[in-house]
């Protein structure tokens, strides 16, 4: 007895029962603790039970969502296609997001839940495999189809442009097949040793630019080795007194020079279109001659720049001067306003490409003040006047219908007013281009218009130019409204009715009387159906804030600049080449920057 009192004695009087007997309320309190803790444990458990039945739930509606993407993706090889990028991307991500539920989540592209949109994209991606497939059968390898002759041409130095400009065109649309026979030509049969006079810029927006947004979306090592070649052979161009380069070259000799149709004179948006493309090829290889020949040019132009930003569309290469010419945002003056922007976007906007937005927004002023019109008589259509020394010329290209998309693009890096400014002025303007469009017999708009009290056609010629849409694929992403996508599919359908042919697609003699060419220009696949193809696609397909379009809309990745900034000090070049013997008399009119 003496030891059980004793050994119950040890005890600490919070273990004996007698202790919480003598006192209730304490009981009551360790009752309560214990009912607690019991509910906490089993409300615990069951958490863990659910999460792992939620885990199998979604693993098992992740199989099924494979299984049927995998149903698709044979549907579409019984057709000889890939699945589309958007498609393909989910199909990735499916595969690979087996933790579901466990720290990780999918991140599947944004999918256009809009199903007019979808069947409007998949019409696009039609138009394109039918000029595709038409250029295969009957052109391969050269520049450009002619679909009613059925037989290929050589505009470009016979460096396969269409093909060139189409792979991202087919990557893009996810026609991997195509874009892998592409490839394959480009890889076996693209040979730059070719004796004949090219143009510099479009040589550098068609095929420079081609081969490196190829590379940028591929990832393929070839493309960026041929884009290389290229910018060698074109790089003695740049060889003048000023910076400013000769606007023709022949490839396999090195030979320079500017047509003799411009008296002589570097052509400005010839000259100033070839910022985006190598100073790219120089990020992307380390090797920095290609940016510093573009840049120079810009550098002479910025000791040379008019107090309104508007420079006339003639440069002397020797002293970097305007020598005589107009003042427009169309042909021969239009891009290169386009590309003080697009290399300020390109650098992500850092200090060191400061002074192409400020450049960009001078020239936008001297535009606003001096060049934008509207027409006297009902319907009110704002436009772009040119002008010829002190005189305003009532006329704008479609060419300049690049301009509500460049105003969009601009609205970033802009005050708020600013902004507002420079969206409303592109609403009015991507109305007058529409309408453009809307206003002849066969609902596609001509080369030109003349304004005044009202709208009409000039120059009659439809080439099936891109600009318009090109506008309305920045208005839709930035404005969301429906009425964009609306204008775009009016303008497809009016392509489709107008120009669509057995052998591909064809440009009208005349938009009134619907009268066709002969031609299937390369931009049409690289820019016309492309833009189609994005505007009706989500704006998570080549997104705004990862990618910028040279002017033939090839997409090149945005990249910051980590270089100086420019300084107004520069070492302009004091020999010109001796080999300047090369001329063009002639400007063809089915050039990308049409003449007057």
């Amino acid at each position: 007895m003496a030891r059980q009192r004793a050994s119950a004695a040890t005890l600490p009087r919070f273990f004996n029962p007698t202790y919480y007997l003598r006192r209730p309320r304490r009981l009551l309190i360790l009752f309560a603790f214990f009912v607690c803790t019991t509910y906490l444990l089993w409300d615990r458990h069951n958490l863990v039970v659910h999460n792992e039945e939620t885990v199998e739930d979604l693993t098992r509606e992740n199989e099924k969502l494979q299984h049927k993407l995998q149903k698709l993706s044979e549907l579409f090889k019984e057709k000889g296609e890939d699945l589309p990028n958007d498609l393909e991307f989910q199909e990735q991500e499916t595969r690979g997001s087996k933790s579901i539920g466990q720290g990780h989540t999918s991140a599947l592209l944004d999918v256009d839940k809009d199903p007019v949109a979808a069947k409007r994209r998949d019409k696009v991606k039609d138009a394109m495999l039918h000029a595709w497939n038409s250029y295969e059968k009957y052109a391969w390898g050269f520049d450009e189809l002619k679909p009613q002759s059925k037989i290929g041409v050589n505009q470009f130095a016979g460096l396969g442009a269409s093909i060139i400009d189409s792979l991202d065109t087919l990557y893009i649309m996810g026609l991997k097949k195509q874009f892998e026979k592409a490839r394959d030509w480009v890889a076996e049969n693209l040979d730059f040793n070719k004796n004949v006079e090219t143009s510099v810029f479009e040589t550098t927006i068609r095929v420079l630019g081609g081969l490196l947004s190829a590379y940028d979306l591929s990832g393929e090592p070839m493309f960026l080795k041929k884009a290389q070649q290229i910018a060698d052979r074109l790089l003695p161009a740049w060889e003048t007194p000023s910076g400013i380069p000769y606007n023709t070259i022949n490839l396999a000799t090195g030979h320079a020079s500017n047509p003799g149709w411009t008296g002589g004179s570097s052509i400005l948006a010839d000259s100033g279109t070839e910022q985006v493309e190598l100073i790219a090829l120089s990020q992307r290889t380390g090797i920095p001659k290609y940016k510093e020949k573009a840049e120079k040019a810009i550098h002479t132009l910025r000791k040379n720049f008019p107090s309104d930003g508007l420079l006339s569309y003639y440069i002397s290469p020797d002293s970097g001067q305007t020598t005589y010419g107009k003042v427009t945002l169309g042909a021969m003056g239009d891009s290169f306003y386009e590309y003080l922007l697009k290399v300020w976007v390109m650098g992500n906007k850092t200090e060191v490409v400061k002074h192409y937005r400020e450049m960009w927004e001078q020239s936008m002023e001297g535009m606003m003040k001096s060049l934008i019109m509207k027409t006297t008589d009902p319907p009110i259509y704002t436009y772009i006047a040119e002008r010829s020394g002190n005189q305003l010329i009532h006329k704008m290209d479609e060419l300049a219908c690049f301009t509500p998309g460049m105003l969009v693009l601009g609205m970033e890096g802009a005050s708020p007013g600013k902004a507002k400014e420079y969206l409303d002025l592109a609403k009015e303007l991507g109305n007058t281009c529409y309408n453009m469009y809307k206003s002849t017999h066969s609902k596609l708009a001509g080369e030109n218009y003349n304004f005044g009290g009202g709208m009409s056609v000039g120059t009659p010629w439809n080439i099936m130019r891109p600009e318009t849409i090109e506008s309305l694929m920045y208005l839709w992403r930035k404005t969301g409204d429906q009425k964009y996508r609306d204008w775009g599919w009016d303008i497809f359908q009016a392509f489709e009715t107008q120009t669509r042919v057995p052998a591909g697609f064809t440009g009208l003699r005349d938009v009134n009387t619907g009268e066709k060419d002969d031609m299937m220009q390369s931009f049409f696949l690289a820019e016309t159906l492309k833009y189609l193809y994005l505007l009706f696609s989500p704006s998570t397909v080549i997104p705004l804030d990862e990618w910028v379009f040279n002017t033939e809309a090839h997409p090149v990745r945005i990249t910051p600049r980590v270089d100086e900034p420019v300084s107004l000090e520069d070492n302009v070049g004091k020999t010109k080449s001796s080999n300047a013997v090369v001329r063009v008399e002639q400007r063809p009119r089915w050039k990308r920057r049409g003449g007057d």
